[in-house]
């Protein structure tokens, strides 16, 4: 099993929280942050009986450590969104990423559905260039009056080039950060992303799927449909392709292969339970 994923948990401040709250006045700036990373949004009534439903979101939410952020919207406090947003009943569940409102469901979900229906957000995150940290909302008990923490500086240029669609900058200054901190899972993580990005933008999917029609055995014409994969959410196709691949081929070109897979592990989030069953089925197809 890849114990990866808790380098990152690891990270976050004991006690660290990261669910917050919004209302019709502050969910402008609250939205403002999912430039910058996912946001998942509960709207909720406190007269409702959906209390496991928020437990679960609250502890998914943390265990991610920064994956993204809860948002809990007491429709009740804030009878603008109710309107504008057309909300029938509570609970619903949305993502948003880059400012736009994502459907993940309405009513109530066992955790499974819950945490299948974040990871999917998450995939379209990493696929659309969201793969910044949230930071901790709370740590322990601070004062109240103690300023909240701002983004971590070191993360600063390569958010900016993510935001800027120059992606091949981004890749550079993650590659800064990673020279000082080789562990860091957040530039990992980011860097992976950043890549992949690159890659896509390099590749025509028209071109890319009549290649491996046409020459299945084409190493870069798979790694290039993998990417494509990964991109439209189907991560567990892109990772059978590869895997596949790593038993079809040796040598460089085997090893060519496995690291193209780590790098879109990274890019997926290596606690992931697609992640978790490619890293098994990878060290059968090496082994």
């Amino acid at each position: 099993m890849d114990l990866s994923g808790l380098a990152a948990a690891a990270k976050a401040p004991p006690g660290a929280s990261y669910v917050t709250e919004a209302d019709d006045r502050t969910i402008e700036a609250v939205l403002a942050k999912s430039m910058q990373h996912p946001l998942v949004i509960e709207f909720y009534s406190p007269r409702g009986a959906a209390q496991q439903l928020s437990a679960d979101l609250a502890a998914l939410a943390n265990e991610a450590a920064g994956r993204y952020l809860l948002v809990r919207v007491n429709i009740d406090a804030s009878p603008g969104l109710r309107q504008a947003l057309q909300i029938q009943a509570v609970p619903l569940v949305v993502g948003a990423l880059g400012g736009q409102l994502v459907p993940l469901f309405q009513g109530t979900r066992d955790r499974a559905d819950v945490a299948a229906a974040i990871d999917q957000l998450l995939q379209a995150a990493a696929a659309n260039g969201v793969v910044g940290r949230a930071q901790p909302v709370a740590a322990g008990a601070p004062d109240a009056g103690a300023p909240a923490a701002g983004p971590d500086p070191r993360y600063a240029a390569a958010d900016a080039a993510m935001e800027a669609g120059d992606f091949a900058r981004a890749v550079e200054e993650f590659d800064k950060i990673l020279a000082v901190s080789p562990g860091d899972a957040d530039a990992k993580a980011g860097r992976a992303g950043a890549q992949l990005l690159v890659r896509l933008g390099e590749q025509d999917p028209e071109v890319v799927i009549a290649r491996v029609r046409a020459h299945p055995d084409d190493v870069d014409a798979q790694l290039a449909a993998a990417d494509l994969e990964v991109a439209g959410g189907a991560v567990e196709a892109a990772f059978a392709r590869l895997v596949e691949l790593v038993r079809a081929t040796s040598g460089a070109e085997r090893e060519k292969v496995r690291v193209r897979l780590l790098d879109l592990f990274e890019t997926v989030g290596p606690a992931d339970p697609a992640v978790l069953k490619a890293r098994r089925d990878l060290t059968s197809a090496l082994f």
